[in-house]
This record gives structure tokens, C-alpha cells and sequence, in this order.
């Protein structure tokens, strides 16, 4: 098989996290050379021009001051199998009159097996990697795989989801948008499989899914529609439209496209974000690892795109366009690193892929109208010591014009993020303990990448500066934050939410130390920043503070929720994604927990207004070697989704890890999963304790009992 994992895996070393899921996701990013070498300032704290907290924090500043004075230490914390709600006396909650009220499950161990929910929620199966979208197709069957069948069939590790109702239809049908961010073969795949099809039925599993959902009323799971008229399956061979001011450039052509402006499919699909205009925004993210380039050529050593030896899927051996060493294709990566939009509400649309919010490993793309009518887009650049990003459109947004606004991100600002903090220096150690004044927090500006179509950085063309982005962001000054990853603007309060995941380099020595924006040394737990723009969503000044810093009080981590006590918490780490229910409430998922703090990943609900500002409630824990992707919360009908994406990441085809969601002993199938509560048994009581949910009856899957490697069938 063209998978080498061991090759790739002997030198892994850096962090915890799967070195599985680092080989094939990320490419190994954090054990090779730094792509961030630049030398600018990082994030120099100054004790002049803050902002008030206040104006930040709405009067939680008293709160705060308590905590930093009492510190973590002496707090009484919750054991580790029991849940906050339980452990103390808190009932299930509905924080802003959300109706979406649970217990906060206890935290998971990450050797379990299991989707774990509160008691009286279930989950149920919406779609698996394999589920057929078209009655041409097989059914899914481990021993008979084929390319074709998956070119018609729901794709792998789906990581974004977006779900939108069907207008007309009282909410009994919707349209689903998912993407399939990368693949597995070892555990996907039987032994003996040709490489020809390893390559084949792998490229087929990547892309994007379009899918029509039907469900009997709102208290009941959805379903897909087999042959439903918008269903539809994005591949690698599917011609994507370059649009902004790199379409057509030097830097976008190769010899079969010597126009630069189709590229055929997308790599790396992470998160994304729904347009108020009802399209999909997807992040490509990891594309340098699909790769072989040299470091010498144009922005590949800043992008990764540095492998010589042989990349783990190996597609380069069957097409040339994956070598970029070879004279014509030296172009190919300089195609993918976009935010792509797709019109999932017609079939025959060709997907965007826009130059002009940048190149870099986008998270993804979330956008909110500004208050004088432009498109404003916020974007992460998942990699450690990379940037925060935002875009701002040139033309403005015309409610019902849906042809006009589909063209808002093809021009427009591009900026990168510099923050400053308000205390001094000497006070941000790297302990993550909070500086006299009670919060991590500042000010901050948008640096101008491109400004009126023009570049707007020293020495760099326009084209310069979109395809490589990164070095654009150097040159200015931006601050390098901890992986910063899903980035997403509340429609209720109009702050904006930003996942700094992880990073371990954080004040190693030769790399950036810590700042207040970055405030822990060796960050194995992440972070979360919450931005005001102050009233300007395309203001070029705001301030910021940081929401909370992550870990398990319970095992001694400092860690700070805005004042909350550090003892009534939910132990969480490395938060990813983020989402917003309809009150306004902050939805975390995460990815890496097991490596940091020991238990699953899952999915938590934080309290952003109000006394209980900073409480995380752990609402659900997803199965062994898991990652919880792409919620969606749908609190008006007690409905979450999230993806689960690869479950049992570290097994082989002849010894899976896990046997999620059917637990038929076969093998483990990335899934997206839909929550709601128990027919007849709302949680509306204060003496439940928490659960775990049964699957959906007609797929004849019990609750078992995790036992490390799987679960039996009921």
C-alpha cells in the first residue's frame, strides 16, 4: 500500500497527540521545520493603551480579581467521574433562555469506545462514511470497496457540517453540506488491496458532500434521501473557478491549465462557515502533505511543501500534478490553500475557490455583515505561531440580491492581526497566572495585507501577497498565536470568538515566548480569545481578552473561565471549532484532549453573559480516538449535531480501535451524529444524572460498555 506510516511515524515526537492522525491530517507539520521563521515582534506587552476592562468584560472584573488572588491551587475540585452538575448541586441549565437544557455528562476516559450524552438525550446516526447518495451505487460493504462505489457514496472523516431547512417544508427536510478533510487507509482498507485501488478509493473519499435530509417532524433524528435532487459529490477530478486578483496569474498556472484559473478539486477541507446568503464556506487547510516540492521554489518552505522523499498516500506516483518538482506542475500547490464556496442549493453550480481572503492552511471562513453593509470574514491559519486574519469586502450586501452577494468575496481588505496587552511584560512569565490587573486582555489593529486592490505591504505585488500570504503577515508585524483555528463572530453580541488549539513550542527556546495573548509556555491545552471591534466590524482597531484558558483544574493545570469558579467546570482541552446556538451561547468542540488532560474529546456549551460568564458544561464525549468536528446546534428544536471524525485512528484493518457507530465488529466509520432528547422524557429534572445515549433504534445498535478496544452489541 502507498501508506508508510511507520516511516512516517519513527520520528514523531512532538507532543501527544496520535501520531497517526499528525502523519496524515497535518503532514507531520509540527516535527519538521518551522514554516513561521520570521523574526517579528511577538505580541510585546505594554502597560500603555489599554482598553477598560470593563468595556470588555460588562462589570466581571471584580470576579476575576477574586480568582487571580485566590489562584487554582487551593481549590476543592470535582473528581474525575463526576460531573460538575452533580458534583455541585447545579441543575440542568438553559443559560440565556436557550430550551436547550442537560446535566454536564462527567469527563470521559479516553480509552472508551463510546458516544457519550447526558441522561435522557439520545444520539442517532445521520450519515456514515460509505452511506450511498445515489441508488446506482452499492450498498457499503468492508470486503468489496471500489472507487466507483465511493465516488457515489458519503466521504471520509467529514469534518464541517452545515444544515439548512428546506424552505416550504415545516422543517421535515433540509440540505446538509459536509466536507471529508483527509483519509485513512490503513484502517479503512483491507490487507491485500492493490495500490492502484488504495489510490483510487482514497482520492474518491476526499472532497465534499452535498446531501438531503427528510426527518417525520422536529423531535425526530434526520435521514438521508437517497437520489434526492441536490445530492451531490464533490471529487478530486470536479473543476473549481480561481476568482480574485490571482485568477489568471503566473503564479496559478501549469501546463494543464496554462490559463490559471480551473484547478481540478480541493484538498485539505477542514472547517467552515455559512453565508448569509446560503453557501458554503470550506477552509483547505493541510494541502502541503498531498505534496512533493522543493523548499527553493517560490513560498513552499513557508507552506511545508518541502518533501523530496514520498508522501503517505503516494498519489504522486500516479499523477503528476502531486510533484511539483516536475517542469509544468511546479504551480500545483500554489492552486490550493483558498476558502472555497459551493452553492449547495444547485447541483450544477461550479465551486469558487477566492484569492483574495489568501492563501494559507484556512480553518475556515465565518462572516457577519458590517455595520455599514460589507461582507466582513474572519479566517484562522491552523499551524503553530500563525496568524489571525480578516477580510472585509469592497462591494456591500443586498438582502435578496443572492446572484450579487455570491460575488462579495471575489474583491475586497485583506488584514492580519496584531495584538497588544495591557500589563507589563515582566508579569506574563508563562505560567498562565493572571497579571495584576485580573485578565488577560488589550487592544489590537488589522494590518493591512491588501487595501482598494492594491498591495499594501513593502516590497510585495499584489499577486505576492495572496499567494503567499504568510510571508505578507511576517513582513507587517502580526502576532504569532497558538494555532489559532476556528475563528467565528456571534450574530447575538457581534464579539468574535477565536480556538487557539495548542502549542507546545510556545517559549522553547529559539521560538516566540509567552505574551498576553499567548500567556502559557508549553501550551498542551489551548485557549480561547473573545474580540470586540467596538461597535466597527470593519474597524481596523479592537480590543480583546482572553475567554478562558484551557486544562483540568482537578489534575493542578492553571487555567482560567473569566472569574468562573475553576472548581464547577468541566475539564477541557484543546478547543478546535466553535458554534453559537440561537441565544448566543459559545458551543466548543475539541481535538487532542486525550493527549493533554486524558479523556475524550467532546463537545461544551460556555456561558458568555451573566453571573455564570466563563461556566463549561461538557454536553457530550465522542469515541475512542475520535474528534468532535463541525457542531450544529439547533436549540430551538433540543438538537445538536456534531461529526465524529476518525474514530480509532491509531487500529489497523486486522485490529480496530473502535467499532463506531454500528459496533458489528468491523471497523470504525467517521459519522455525522444527531443528539435529541428521549421521546416522553425531556430533561427537565434536577435529579438526573448523566449517561449515555442508546443509537438509532432502526439501525439495531445498543448503549454498551466501553472496554478499550470496542463495545459489545446489545
Amino acid at each position: 500500500m502507498p501508506i508508510r506510516l511507520p516511516l512516517l511515524m519513527k520520528d514523531h515526537v512532538a507532543g501527544k497527540r496520535s501520531a497517526v492522525t499528525c502523519a496524515l491530517k497535518c503532514g507531520n507539520q509540527c516535527v519538521g521545520a518551522l514554516c513561521n521563521t520570521s523574526d517579528n515582534s511577538y505580541f510585546r506587552d505594554v502597560a500603555s493603551g489599554a482598553l477598560s476592562r470593563r468595556a470588555l468584560l460588562g462589570g466581571g472584573a471584580a470576579a476575576a480579581v477574586a480568582i487571580a488572588a485566590a489562584g487554582t491551587q487551593g481549590a476543592a475540585p470535582a473528581t474525575a467521574a463526576e460531573a460538575p452538575g452533580a458534583a455541585f448541586g447545579l441543575k440542568p441549565s438553559a443559560p440565556g433562555g436557550s430550551k436547550l437544557r442537560f446535566e454536564a455528562i462527567a469527563p470521559v476516559e479516553h480509552t472508551v469506545d463510546e458516544l457519550t450524552v447526558p441522561e435522557g438525550f439520545d444520539w442517532h446516526t445521520v450519515i456514515r462514511w460509505g452511506d450511498r447518495l445515489f441508488s446506482d451505487a452499492p450498498e457499503f460493504d468492508w470486503a468489496k470497496q471500489s472507487a466507483e462505489q465511493q465516488k457515489r457514496a458519503f466521504g471520509y472523516n467529514n469534518d464541517y457540517s452545515a444544515i439548512q431547512e428546506q424552505p416550504g417544508t415545516a422543517g421535515k427536510k433540509a440540505v446538509m453540506f459536509a466536507n471529508h478533510e483527509y483519509t485513512n487507509e490503513q484502517i479503512m482498507l483491507p490487507e491485500g488491496t492493490s495500490d492502484d485501488d488504495v489510490i483510487e478509493i482514497g482520492m474518491a473519499a476526499h472532497g465534499l458532500s452535498v446531501v438531503e435530509l427528510e426527518r417525520k417532524n422536529r423531535t425526530c433524528p434526520y435521514s438521508p434521501i437517497v437520489d434526492a435532487p441536490l445530492n451531490r459529490r464533490i471529487l478530486l477530478d470536479e473543476v473549481f473557478e480561481l476568482t480574485g486578483p490571482l485568477a489568471g496569474s503566473d503564479a496559478v498556472k501549469t501546463k494543464e491549465d496554462p490559463e490559471g484559473r480551473r484547478v481540478l478539486g480541493t484538498l485539505g477541507n477542514c472547517s467552515g462557515g455559512l453565508t448569509p446568503w446560503g453557501t458554503i464556506l470550506s477552509g483547505e487547510e493541510n494541502f502541503h502533505s498531498y505534496f512533493l516540492g522543493s523548499a527553493s521554489y517560490g513560498s513552499n518552505k513557508r507552506y511545508g511543501v518541502t518533501n523530496t522523499e514520498g508522501t503517505a498516500r503516494g498519489w504522486e506516483k500516479k499523477y503528476d500534478r502531486f510533484d511539483s518538482r516536475i517542469d509544468g506542475y511546479e504551480n500545483e500547490p500554489n492552486r490550493f490553500g483558498y476558502i472555497v464556496e459551493v452553492d449547495p442549493w444547485d447541483p450544477t453550480s461550479t465551486p469558487r475557490k477566492h484569492t483574495s481572503l489568501g492563501r494559507l492552511k484556512h480553518e475556515g471562513a465565518n462572516i457577519i455583515i458590517g455595520e455599514d453593509g460589507r461582507a466582513v470574514a474572519y479566517t484562522g491559519d491552523d499551524e503553530a505561531f500563525e496568524y489571525l486574519y480578516k477580510f472585509v469586502s469592497a462591494d456591500r450586501y443586498c438582502e435578496g440580491d443572492r446572484a450579487h452577494n455570491m460575488t462579495l468575496l471575489e474583491k475586497g481588505d485583506l488584514y492580519v492581526a496584531r495584538f497588544t496587552g495591557n500589563s507589563p511584560a515582566a508579569e506574563i512569565t508563562g505560567s498562565a497566572e493572571l497579571p495584576s490587573d485580573g485578565a488577560f486582555d488589550g487592544s489590537g489593529e488589522w494590518i493591512a495585507l491588501v487595501k482598494d486592490g492594491e498591495s499594501a505591504v513593502e516590497g510585495f505585488t499584489l499577486e505576492e501577497v495572496l499567494v503567499n500570504t504568510r510571508a505578507a503577515a511576517d513582513a507587517v508585524g502580526a502576532t504569532k498565536m497558538d494555532r489559532p483555528e476556528d475563528v467565528e463572530p456571534s450574530l447575538v453580541s457581534r464579539k468574535v470568538y477565536m480556538a487557539c488549539t495548542k502549542n507546545s513550542d510556545r517559549g522553547a527556546a529559539g521560538k516566540a515566548p509567552a505574551d498576553e495573548a499567548n500567556p502559557r509556555a508549553k501550551n498542551r491545552d489551548g485557549h480561547v480569545i473573545e474580540i470586540d471591534e467596538l461597535g466597527d466590524q470593519a474597524s481596523q482597531t479592537f480590543a480583546w481578552n482572553i475567554l478562558l484558558v484551557a486544562g483540568d483544574p482537578a489534575q493542578g493545570d492553571p487555567v482560567y473561565f473569566s472569574g468562573f469558579p475553576v472548581d464547577k467546570v468541566s475539564p477541557i482541552s484543546c478547543p478546535d471549532n466553535v458554534a453559537f446556538d440561537s441565544v448566543g451561547n459559545l458551543w466548543i468542540s475539541t481535538d487532542g484532549a486525550p493527549g493533554g488532560i486524558g479523556y475524550n474529546d467532546g463537545l461544551f456549551r460556555v456561558t458568555l453573559e451573566g453571573e455564570e460568564r466563563g461556566r463549561v458544561e461538557q454536553f457530550l464525549s465522542v469515541p475512542r480516538e475520535g474528534e468532535t468536528c463541525g457542531p450544529v446546534v439547533h436549540d430551538r428544536d433540543e438538537s445538536v449535531f456534531v461529526s465524529v471524525q476518525h474514530p480509532g485512528e491509531d487500529g489497523t484493518f486486522a485490529d480496530q480501535h473502535s467499532f463506531f457507530p454500528d459496533y458489528n465488529g468491523t471497523g470504525p466509520r467517521p459519522t455525522v451524529v444527531q443528539v435529541l432528547p428521549r421521546r416522553g422524557n425531556r430533561p427537565d429534572h434536577a435529579d438526573q444524572k448523566p449517561g449515555k445515549g442508546k443509537d438509532k433504534p432502526d439501525h439495531g445498535k445498543g448503549k454498551g460498555k466501553g472496554n478499550g478496544k470496542g463495545r459489545k452489541k446489545h
